[in-house]
C-alpha cells in the first residue's frame, strides 16, 4: 500500500516589495530610492553587485550633476581634448535662449580651467558677464568705449616686442602674422562701417599703405597715419592702385577708401574708439577681460566693431606669446578664449563671417581652447548671403562639443542638421525653453524650468543632460542682474 505523503507545512507569509499588504499592515504607497554614494573603482570594488558605472567622464571642470543618474559631470573643451582624448579640437559652441545660464556654464569652465593653470581670455564682454570673475582671479580688466578707452587696430606693439626677441624664420613669421592681422582688422572695420567688404583693389591699397607706413613710422601708427599715406599717394601705393600714371585717376580710385578711413577718425558712426593709441596694453601672463559694456545696445555697429577688434588684438597677443614659448623664451601657456555674442558680429555686415572664420581656425595649433556663444541657430542662418550662412553653420560643425540650453522647438530641425539628436533629446531641450510659471505665493515668476540645464553633445554620442550647480563663493560673480538687485 502506497505511503501517504505528509502535507507540507504552510509557508509563513512574506511581505511584498511595498511591505505587508492588508488593512493596517503598513504597505508603503511610495518606495523611496536607495541612497547612492560615488567612489572610485578602488574604493567600491568589494561592494559587487551593488556598484554600477556612472557613464559620465570624470575628467575636466566639475559642472554639475547628471539629470538622469545624479552622477557628477566634469567637462571642458581643453581637458576633454588634451587629457581625455574625447574631442578632435578644444572648442565648444554654446547655444541657448537668454536668461538660462549660457554665460554661467562658461564662467564655471573658465574658473575651473584657471585652477588648472589655463588663462581665461574674454575678448569683449558686453554685459559684463565676466569682468567680476577675471578681477576675482587677479586678472586684467580693460575698459573700452566712448570716452572710456581706445583700441588701436594698427597696434602691433606686443608682436613687435616679441619679434625683437626672436631671430630667423620665427621672427619673419611673427611679423608677417601681425601684418596680416592688422590688414584684417582694418578691412573688418571698413566692412562694418560700410555694410559690405572693401574691394580687392582697396584691400591691396591698404596692404601697400601699411608697408609704406612701417618704413616711415617708428612704433605703432594710428588710423590718421594710414589715411595720410593713402592721401599722399607714394609710388608703391599708386602702382598697386593701377592709376596708369595719372594722379587724377588715383584720386578717383581712392576717394571712397579715403572717405571710409576718415569715418574711423571720429566723424563716423563708430566714433573715435579706434582713432587713438591703445589705452591699456594687454598682458598674456594672467586672465584678461575686455569690458565693452559701456557701449549701448542701440549702437549695434559699434558693438560689433569693438568685439571684432578685441578678438583680432587678443589673438595677435596670444600668437606672440606662443611664438616666444616655441623659441624657449617664455613658459608654454594655454588660454581659454571666450567669444560671446557671436551673432552681433556676424550680422554687422556681409563678409564678416570670413573674418571670424580666419580668426578661429587655428586654435588647436596655437594651444588655445575656445568657447563661442550665441542664442540660436537662427542667429547663424539669418545672414543675407548663402555662402555666409554655410560658413556660419560650419562654426557649429567644427566645434569639438556643442552645449545646448533651452531652445524653441522650431530650432530643432536646423540644429539637427549639424548635431544629430534623438527625439527624446530634442523634446528635453524644447521643454527647457518653456516660460516660467507665476508663483502666486511669492507674487513673482518662478525660476525658468530650463535655468542651468544643458545637454552636452559630442559627435554622434548620446548627449549628457546636466544641471549646473554653483558654489557659494561663485554666486557673487555670477549675478548678471545686479542692477535690478535694489528693486
Amino acid at each position: 500500500m502506497a505511503k501517504q505523503k505528509t502535507p507540507a507545512a504552510p509557508r509563513p507569509p512574506r511581505p511584498g516589495w511595498r511591505g505587508w499588504p492588508g488593512r493596517g499592515a503598513g504597505s508603503a504607497a511610495y518606495v523611496e530610492a536607495a541612497p547612492e554614494w560615488r567612489g572610485t573603482t578602488v574604493q567600491v570594488c568589494g561592494m559587487w553587485p551593488f556598484a554600477a558605472g556612472s557613464g559620465t567622464p570624470m575628467v575636466g571642470v566639475p559642472l554639475g550633476r547628471d539629470l538622469i543618474s545624479g552622477a557628477a559631470v566634469c567637462c571642458d573643451p581643453i581637458s576633454w581634448f588634451q587629457r581625455a582624448n574625447l574631442l578632435l579640437n578644444p572648442s565648444a559652441f554654446v547655444l541657448g535662449k537668454p536668461g538660462l545660464g549660457k554665460s554661467t556654464v562658461v564662467r564655471r569652465m573658465a574658473l575651473g580651467l584657471a585652477g588648472y593653470g589655463t588663462y581665461p581670455m574674454v575678448f569683449g564682454d558686453l554685459k559684463p558677464d565676466y569682468a567680476d570673475l577675471v578681477a576675482a582671479l587677479g586678472g586684467q580688466v580693460i575698459t573700452l568705449g566712448r570716452g572710456r578707452g581706445y583700441l588701436n587696430p594698427l597696434d602691433t606693439s606686443i608682436a613687435a616686442d616679441a619679434a625683437a626677441r626672436l631671430t630667423g624664420e620665427a621672427r619673419r613669421a611673427l611679423i608677417a602674422d601681425a601684418h596680416g592681422r592688422r590688414l584684417n582688422a582694418v578691412s573688418a572695420l571698413l566692412t562694418i562701417s560700410r555694410g559690405e567688404p572693401p574691394s580687392d583693389r582697396e584691400e591691396t591699397i591698404i596692404a601697400a599703405a601699411l608697408t609704406v607706413l612701417d618704413d616711415r613710422h617708428d612704433g605703432s601708427p594710428v588710423m590718421a597715419d594710414l589715411l595720410r599715406v593713402v592721401h599722399e599717394a607714394p609710388e608703391l601705393v599708386r602702382s598697386v592702385a593701377l592709376d596708369r600714371g595719372s594722379l587724377g585717376r588715383y584720386r578717383d580710385i581712392t576717394e571712397s577708401l579715403e572717405s571710409s578711413l576718415t569715418g574711423l577718425l571720429g566723424q563716423g558712426r563708430l566714433g573715435d574708439m579706434f582713432a587713438h593709441p591703445t589705452s591699456v596694453p594687454m598682458n598674456t601672463d594672467r586672465p584678461v577681460c575686455f569690458d565693452v559694456s559701456s557701449i549701448d545696445d542701440s549702437e549695434v555697429l559699434l558693438q560689433a566693431a569693438a568685439l571684432l577688434s578685441c578678438w583680432t588684438y587678443g589673438f595677435s597677443a596670444v600668437a606672440a606669446s606662443q611664438a616666444l614659448a616655441d623659441a624657449g623664451l617664455e613658459p608654454q601657456r594655454h588660454y581659454f578664449v571666450i567669444l560671446d555674442e557671436l551673432w552681433r558680429v556676424l550680422r554687422a555686415g556681409r563678409g564678416l563671417v570670413d573674418r571670424v572664420d580666419a580668426l578661429t581656425r587655428l586654435n588647436r595649433q596655437r594651444g588655445v581652447g575656445m568657447a563661442m556663444i550665441t542664442h540660436t541657430m537662427s542667429d547663424l542662418l539669418a545672414l543675407s548671403a548663402e555662402e555666409d550662412r554655410m560658413k556660419a553653420k560650419g562654426f557649429v560643425e567644427r566645434a569639438g562639443m556643442v552645449i545646448c540650453g533651452g531652445l524653441p522647438g522650431a530650432e530643432m530641425p536646423q540644429l539637427n542638421q549639424v548635431v544629430a539628436m534623438s527625439g527624446v533629446e530634442q523634446e528635453m531641450i524644447s521643454g527647457w525653453s518653456t516660460p516660467p510659471a507665476w508663483d502666486a505665493g511669492a507674487g513673482r515668476e518662478a525660476p525658468p524650468p530650463g535655468r542651468g540645464k544643458f545637454l552636452i553633445k559630442v559627435g554622434g554620442r548620446p548627449g549628457i543632460p546636466l544641471q549646473v550647480e554653483l558654489t557659494r563663493a561663485e554666486l557673487a560673480v555670477n549675478d548678471t542682474n545686479r542692477r535690478w538687485a535694489a528693486r
